[in-house]
């Protein structure tokens, strides 16, 4: 088989392409969870403050991925839709203004991050003044690396966009060998504690960027011949990448910034309560970092079908992906259910009151894993189309909710934190259901057969 027909989404099984982009995407996501699972366990035997000080940082970084996206979606949607139409010339351009625009970001945020640590650290009011000291110390080192992340983003969105996604995953994965390899070096060995943490991070940042510059230009499979980082903008292609990212920078900006409004709550209940907090996140995405894995599987799908009018391949590649993805939020929501103590335990050893804590928590986010699983596919389909506002709409509005439910359950009632982790867990229910039902109404109006898409 040709390199053409092997990554091209517009033709051959549907299960079979969906699976062939799928996998190593998921893959991908599995790996980007064992970077922070991986740091959380070695500082969980270091002490639950240094998870607390890193699991701060960590918000920080999902808000790095509100800006990340120009780059990864700009080339994911740009190149999707653009080989689907047969022009590899306009989606190479797409590829490279969107590297630009993210790299941009990324020395941007470096900056801030690394210079702004003191007053970014204390919108957390954390009341430990050690912990604050550790996450500051965090922040200043892994901000070094965020350029580099935009980058391997931009350069995983051009594969990814051009059906190749195993490129993504090999990268992600030499990094995390990396990262696995450092932690307890740098961390015990070393004696750096949790500077080494993100000193290992960085280590490995930089190493996946440079796999990523090599694979641009060397890899046997590289969706173009010839490759330059160095672009002039273009400002209509530019324009167009905006038009298309800004919803959804927007939606993952806010998703973050609540979060961390709601994480600020967390923390007034003690280190222990923002220890069981973060390494809950982490755990619980087993759910949405999987289903956001095959929602970049499935935007390459419908994109490619949607530039190629391609209508009959986008109804049933979502039909089976509906289908496998609720099986895996039962799975998840089984594990949440009766095995979060012992999750706990792996990664805060001989700290009853954590895992306590933590316990309640995934129990509570057991219960809306299923329509957490639908967002990312109803999510994946709508950006395919280049209609990327639903989505935005939807999470804004849902994010907004729970940080008010959590305000008024933990202030106006007896709950405490158990009224956070009601408020979370209602917010993302809704919001996955919100997400799918609008999928569902929208396709009405959408071809059921091919056609040519203007």
């Amino acid at each position: 088989m040709s390199k053409t027909d092997k990554y091209s989404l517009v033709e051959g099984g549907i299960v079979n392409k969906l699976f062939l982009v799928a996998l190593p995407l998921i893959g991908t996501q599995v790996i980007q969870m064992a970077y922070n699972l991986t740091d959380m366990f070695w500082l969980g035997r270091l002490s639950s403050d240094s998870v607390a000080a890193s699991g701060t940082v960590g918000l920080y970084m999902w808000l790095t991925m509100a800006f990340m996206m120009f780059g990864r979606m700009g080339s994911e949607i740009g190149v999707s839709q653009n080989i689907g139409k047969g022009d590899k010339d306009k989606a190479l351009a797409f590829s490279r203004n969107s590297m630009f625009i993210g790299v941009a970001f990324g020395i941007a945020l470096m900056l801030i991050y690394t210079l702004g640590r003191r007053p970014l650290v204390g919108f957390f009011g954390i009341r430990e003044a050690h912990v604050a000291q550790d996450a500051r110390d965090y922040l200043a080192i892994v901000g070094l690396g965020i350029p580099f992340t935009c980058f391997t983003g931009a350069a995983s969105g051009t594969f990814n966009g051009g059906g190749n996604s195993r490129v993504s995953l090999l990268v992600n994965g030499v990094g995390l060998v990396l990262n696995m390899t450092l932690d307890p070096i740098l961390i015990f060995v070393a004696g750096l504690g949790i500077k080494g943490a993100a000193a290992a991070t960085l280590i490995a940042q930089i190493v996946a960027a440079c796999l990523s510059f090599a694979a641009l230009h060397k890899h046997k499979n590289r969706p173009f011949e010839k490759y330059s980082i160095m672009v002039r903008p273009d400002k209509a292609i530019i324009k167009q990448i905006f038009k298309w990212v800004t919803p959804i920078s927007v939606e993952s900006f806010l998703f973050t910034f609540l979060t961390m409004i709601t994480a600020s709550f967390v923390a007034s209940y003690g280190a222990n309560a923002m220890a069981a907090s973060r390494v809950g996140s982490q755990i619980e995405s087993l759910a949405w970092l999987i289903a956001g894995g095959y929602s970049s599987a499935l935007t390459a799908f419908v994109g490619q079908n949607f530039g190629a009018g391609k209508w009959t391949r986008i109804h049933r590649g979502f039909r089976f992906s509906v289908a496998m993805i609720v099986g895996w939020g039962i799975i998840v929501s089984l594990v949440l259910l009766f095995g979060g103590s012992a999750l706990y335990k792996v990664f805060i050893p001989g700290n009853p009151i954590v895992v306590s804590i933590g316990s309640e928590y995934m129990r509570i986010l057991a219960i809306v894993q299923i329509p957490t699983c639908l967002e990312g596919v109803a999510s994946g389909a709508f950006r395919g189309r280049g209609q990327t506002i639903p989505p935005s709409v939807a999470s804004g509005t849902t994010n907004a909710l729970r940080v008010v439910l959590a305000f008024i359950l933990t202030r106006f009632t007896s709950l405490g934190l158990t009224g956070i982790w009601i408020a979370l867990a209602a917010g993302g229910g809704f919001r996955g259901s919100w997400m799918f039902v609008w999928y569902l109404i929208n396709t009405r109006s959408k071809p059921k057969a091919d056609a040519i898409s203007s």
